[in-house]
C-alpha cells in the first residue's frame, strides 16, 4: 500500500472546501484487515485527522488515549455505523508537515500487520502514536551530537543483550529509556543504565537525576559504559539502525517495538543524512552499582535536596566489570 504524505494531504485539501458547519467529512484511504482508515477533517475547525475504525470490544474502557504535542486521539462517531472510531487529529498549533509524516507512518505500521486481529492493530495504532508523541516532546529535531552518541551506546548495549540470549521482543521491550524511563533498560527484577563517551582519557558520565542510580526500587542496578572511537572504518548511526532492523526482520512484534523505540528516542529516518560520524566500540564495561559506587540518591543527599544533576568518572568508579550475560543472569532475565 503506497500511502504517501502527498496522497493524504491531497485528501485533506479536497475536503477543505466543504461548506459543512460541523461534524466530520472524510475520504476512505484504506482497509487494513478488519479496520478502515479515513482521511478526515473536523468542522468547523477544519483540523486534519486520520480516522481508524475498531470494534467496541477491542478498546478497553480504561484505555488512556494519547494527547498533546501537536495532536490528540479521541473517540468519535463520524457515521453512526455502530463501530468505535478513533481520530488522530492535528491541533491548531501543530505542524501540518510533521503531522502528515506521522499519519503516513502510523498507516504504514498498521498495513505491515494487515493480517493481525483488531486488538493487535489497535496496539500498533496507539503504540506508534505514543512513540511519535515522545519524539515531538523532545522537539522533533535531529538528535544533538551528544544524543547521537547516547543512542549509539544504547543500541550497542541492546545488541549485546540480544547476543547474550534475551529473546528479541523481551530485549527491545526492556529498552525504556526512549519512553522517558528512569534507566535505559528495565530487565528482570532490576535495571541497566547506559553511558557512552568518545573520551580517550577518563569516562565522564552525566547523571540526570537523583533517581537514575537509585537501586532502592529495582535491584540489582548495573551501569554500562560504552567507550567509542570516531573512525572512518566504523559505523554511522543510520548503519547501526539498519543492522538492528536486519536482526529483527521477519518477526512482527520485535519489528514493531524497535520502530516505536527509535521514533521515541528521536531517531527519524528523514534525518539520517545528518548523522555522518562513524563510530567503533573501543571498550564496554558493565559494573554493578553497590553501596561503594559514587552516586547521589534521594536517600543519600541532605534533607531538602529534591533534585540534582551531576557527573562522575566511570574509570574511577568502584567495582569490577562483568560480562553482559552475567549481568543478565543476576537480573533474572536469562
Amino acid at each position: 500500500m503506497a500511502l504517501l504524505i502527498d496522497d493524504i494531504e491531497l485528501a485533506w485539501r479536497s475536503l477543505r472546501d466543504s461548506a459543512d458547519a460541523s461534524g466530520w467529512r472524510s475520504i476512505s484511504i484504506a482497509t487494513i484487515g478488519p479496520c478502515s482508515l479515513l482521511a478526515g477533517l473536523s468542522f468547523p475547525d477544519k483540523n486534519e485527522a486520520l480516522l481508524a475504525s475498531f470494534a467496541t470490544s477491542a478498546i478497553p474502557a480504561a484505555e488512556k488515549l494519547p494527547d498533546g504535542q501537536g495532536f490528540a486521539v479521541s473517540r468519535v462517531e463520524p457515521s453512526g455505523d455502530g463501530l468505535t472510531w478513533l481520530a488522530l487529529t492535528r491541533s491548531v498549533h501543530g505542524s501540518l508537515e510533521l503531522f502528515a509524516a506521522m499519519v503516513a507512518d502510523v498507516a504504514h505500521a498498521m498495513d505491515a500487520e494487515s493480517s493481525a486481529d483488531e486488538k493487535r492493530l489497535l496496539r500498533v495504532f496507539l503504540g506508534r502514536i505514543r512513540a511519535w508523541q515522545e519524539f515531538m516532546r523532545k522537539g522533533a529535531q535531529a538528535l544533538s551530537p551528544e544524543s547521537e552518541i547516547g543512542l549509539v551506546g544504547e543500541l550497542t548495549l541492546l545488541r549485546a543483550i540480544i547476543d547474550a540470549g534475551l529473546p528479541l521482543a523481551s530485549a527491545i521491550e526492556s529498552w525504556v529509556g526512549p519512553l522517558d524511563g528512569v534507566c535505559d533498560f528495565e530487565i528482570g527484577t532490576g535495571s541497566l543504565e547506559v553511558k557512552a563517551t568518545l573520551s580517550a582519557v577518563g569516562f565522564p558520565a552525566k547523571i540526570g537525576s537523583l533517581e537514575q542510580l537509585d537501586d532502592s526500587v529495582r535491584q540489582p542496578l548495573f551501569l554500562a559504559g560504552v567507550r567509542l572511537r570516531q573512525t572512518d572504518t566504523g559505523q554511522s548511526l543510520p548503519e547501526l539502525v539498519a543492522d538492528m532492523r536486519d536482526v529483527v526482520a521477519g518477526d512482527a512484534e520485535p519489528v514493531r517495538l524497535l520502530s516505536e523505540r527509535l521514533i521515541a528516542a528521536g531517531y527519524f529516518d528523514a534525518h539520517a543524512d545528518r548523522y555522518v560520524r562513524r563510530f567503533a566500540p573501543a571498550e564496554t564495561s558493565v559494573v554493578e552499582v553497590k553501596d561503594s559506587f559514587p552516586r547521589l540518591t534521594p536517600g543519600s543527599v541532605p534533607l531538602g535536596v529534591t533534585k540534582a544533576a551531576y557527573e562522575i568518572d566511570l574509570d574511577k568508579a568502584a567495582g569490577p566489570s562483568v560480562p553482559t550475560a552475567d549481568a543478565l543472569k543476576k537480573l533474572g532475565a536469562i
